[in-house]
């Protein structure tokens, strides 16, 4: 039992040292965790001093420079203000010099009004006294008098007004004449196209005169059976490197050329491809013509025509009257159509269309004996046109009567397109003759010289010699040579001669 006793009293003992030594442990453990944590505190109190510190000084450094920035703007406003307080003060001070000038000036016209005043009272008074005396010499008052001069006045501004009107009239009709002219010669400079020429034979350019073998063939079949499936004359002589097709049908001469070409670049000619080939080649032509019948209505801003019309208007192409090509005449005749008929207040979309097909009938396979004219009327009659355009086309070399006011304008504008120099190579002489004619007219007269015809032989400019002529003499010399002009020569519209005198003082610096 006392062992027992003992036993519990030592183990209340031990635990009681361990507790306490292990209280004394922790207690040191503690001690040593505070110490860290103040010292890990202490460093990080430092830590977030300096960087406190450095923000500060940035922030602080930022400051600065914005208060130097606001420094800079409040000086520079400070700078512009005192520029415009001097300005202003400058402004001021004109203002105030003017003010000054103005009023001397209002004082010295009020000394100048008071003066007229009484110089107008003066006037007055010895105007009342010669009224008087007027009325005593007379023996009238001053209101008949005034009624008699009105009556006068009266007969004569309607004697003026009577003259002024028939100069008026006369005016207006040489006016109406003259823009007329104007509107037909604009017309003709708008419509700008190129000189056509005539042509009867293509030329067929080849590498080397070997092919020229290939091409006639043994004993001349393939030569034989290019002309009698195209109907085109082919002459193979020796001029080097060309072989000649003669045909007075430029549509039978292209297929022909292009049949050929392809021959010789495919390298197989026998008369059984050569007519396959010359097929082909027409279809294509074909196919050509409508789409040069289609692009030349689309241009012209020409809607609803018929088809057949169409490949009409594409066969032009292939077509030329006198050198001129007639689908560029036909072309051109429309457009100055539509241009003249927008002039006169006239349908422009008939006056194109019937410029456009006034030909047609050269391109028909109807009866040769027939004049174009009527054969076009009819065509266009056929294919559904109007009245108006269908009588455009019959009567634009009268061999109908004109119905409609689109008629005659169709039949200048043909013969404007025709007559135009360098349109047809039969007049290209003739124009070129005109023009020397003009010249040699001018220069035939003393003091002349040089003379220059421009604008297509409208305008003839004379250049005389200042010592020679004097300016009364060019204005005389400048009659002198146009009425010359208009009693010997032939030329379409009007001729203006300008006489050019000018004086030169030339010296030189050495």
């Amino acid at each position: 039992m006392i062992a027992i006793i003992i036993g519990v009293v030592g183990l209340i003992l031990g635990g009681g040292g361990t507790f306490l030594l292990s209280r004394k442990l922790n207690s040191s453990k503690a001690n040593l965790i505070i110490e860290d944590a103040k010292k890990e505190a202490e460093q990080i109190r430092k830590e977030k001093l300096l960087q406190a510190k450095e923000k500060f000084i940035e922030l602080k450094s930022e400051h600065d420079k914005e208060i130097s920035r606001k420094n800079n703007e409040i000086n520079n406003a400070n700078q512009r203000v005192a520029q415009k307080e001097n300005t202003l003060n400058q402004k001021l001070a004109e203002v105030n010099k003017k003010d000054a000038s103005f009023n001397q000036r209002m004082s010295d016209i009020d000394i100048q009004k008071s003066v007229l005043e009484k110089k107008q009272a003066e006037v007055d008074k010895l105007h009342k006294k010669q009224v008087e005396q007027l009325e005593q010499i007379a023996n009238l008052s001053a209101d008949a008098a005034k009624k008699k001069l009105i009556e006068s006045l009266q007969d004569k501004a309607k004697t003026d007004a009577l003259e002024i009107i028939q100069t008026t009239i006369e005016e207006a009709k040489l006016t109406a004449k003259q823009e007329a002219r104007k509107i037909v010669i604009q017309t003709i400079q708008r419509i700008a196209t190129e000189e056509a020429v005539e042509n009867a034979v293509s030329v067929f350019n080849i590498d080397n005169d070997a092919v020229k073998g290939r091409i006639i063939g043994r004993e001349g079949r393939n030569i034989r059976a290019i002309e009698a499936a195209t109907g085109v004359d082919i002459v193979v002589d020796d001029t080097p490197g060309a072989i000649i097709l003669s045909c007075f049908d430029s549509v039978r001469r292209e297929v022909a050329r292009l049949s050929l070409h392809k021959l010789v670049t495919d390298g197989r000619i026998h008369p059984a491809r050569i007519e396959e080939v010359v097929e082909k080649t027409r279809n294509e032509i074909e196919e050509e013509i409508v789409q040069i019948g289609k692009k030349t209505t689309i241009d012209l801003g020409i809607h609803g025509l018929h088809p057949e019309l169409i490949k009409m208007v594409g066969r032009m192409r292939y077509r030329s009257s006198y050198g001129q090509n007639l689908l560029q005449h036909s072309r051109e005749t429309a457009n100055m159509c539509a241009t003249m008929a927008a002039e006169l207040g006239l349908n422009t979309q008939y006056a194109k269309r019937a410029g456009l097909l006034h030909d047609i009938g050269k391109v028909s396979a109807d009866d040769a004996e027939t004049p174009h004219a009527i054969i076009g009327m009819q065509l266009a009659e056929k294919y559904g046109e109007k009245p108006e355009v269908c009588n455009a086309i019959g009567a634009h070399h009268d061999e109908i009567e004109m119905t409609s006011l689109i008629s005659p304008l169709v039949q200048v504008c043909d013969g404007v397109s025709g007559a135009r120099p360098g349109a047809r190579r039969a007049m290209t002489d003739e124009y070129i003759k005109r023009i020397k004619e003009l010249e040699e007219t001018a220069i035939s007269y003393p003091g002349v010289l040089q003379a220059y015809a421009i604008q297509a032989g409208r305008e003839l400019r004379v250049v005389v010699e200042s010592e020679k002529v004097t300016d009364e003499a060019a204005a005389k010399l400048a009659f002198q040579i146009s009425d010359k002009i208009q009693n010997e020569m032939t030329y379409p519209g009007q001729v203006k001669v300008t006489v050019i005198r000018e004086t030169r003082a030339i010296s030189y610096a050495k």
